[in-house]
């Protein structure tokens, strides 16, 4: 990986107090804390190529959001990073999220950010 691919999906989410707005919505994103390592990067970067999500790289740390859902393929992730992942490593090095997780099955988890949307998948 270049400096300049990682340059290229590296935002911000995170503001400053005073530029923080307060507003009684619902906003319908979803995301995952990682923590810093090789297999967290590769989750990162292949994520950060999908278009409405957001990465922000911190010291210890790695995040990605996005809005109404983010969609986890093993397999895709697998093949990106050059050997498996599994739901259970992607577990692993989740240190937080926030939506609703579903693990649909040995290859996907999903977030959800819509809350509607997450009720077909559990009963």
């Amino acid at each position: 990986m270049s400096l300049a691919a990682r340059d290229a999906t590296h935002s911000n989410i995170f503001k400053e107090m005073k530029d923080i707005t307060f507003e009684q919505t619902i906003s319908h994103q979803c995301g995952v804390t990682m923590n810093d390592s090789v297999e967290a990067r590769a989750i990162a970067e292949f994520m950060g190529q999908k278009a409405g999500v957001t990465i922000t790289y911190q010291p210890a740390m790695i995040r990605i959001d996005g809005s109404g859902k983010l969609v986890f393929k093993m397999d895709e992730i697998s093949e990106y990073l050059g050997r498996e992942m599994t739901a259970e490593t992607f577990e692993v090095n989740s240190s937080t999220h926030y939506g609703r997780m579903v693990r649909i099955d040995d290859n996907t988890v999903i977030l959800f950010g819509n809350m509607d949307e997450m009720f077909e998948y559990i009963e």
